[in-house]
């Protein structure tokens, strides 16, 4: 777990910069999105959630901090925000060049 998450946020990190390199609009939209659940992911690994430990309450010594979890709420409704900003600037753009 410790070798996996790291290397699974990279991936996300490297497909999302790749895909937002590009010049669709589409596919920068999926390479932000994946940038962004990449950032979550690290949030929640800085966390300290273990496996079978409560995340917040519990007797056991090791408890996990609640506010890289308030900050993974705050940057899912955050990133469909921008999301949803650049899907209208797309739209927008589209319907700009179709005009005579």
């Amino acid at each position: 777990m410790r070798i996996l998450l790291p290397a699974l946020i990279g991936l996300l990190v490297g497909s999302g910069v790749w895909l937002l390199l590009g010049r669709q609009l589409l596919r920068q939209v999926i390479g932000l999105v994946l940038i962004s659940h990449a950032a979550n992911l690290m949030l929640l690994a800085a966390g300290g959630v273990r496996r079978g430990s409560p995340p917040i309450l519990g007797n056991p010594a090791p408890l996990a901090d609640p506010l890289p979890q308030a900050l993974i709420l705050t940057a899912i409704v955050i990133g469909f925000g921008v999301i949803a900003f650049v899907l209208a600037l797309g739209y927008r753009m589209h319907a700009f060049e179709e005009e005579p």
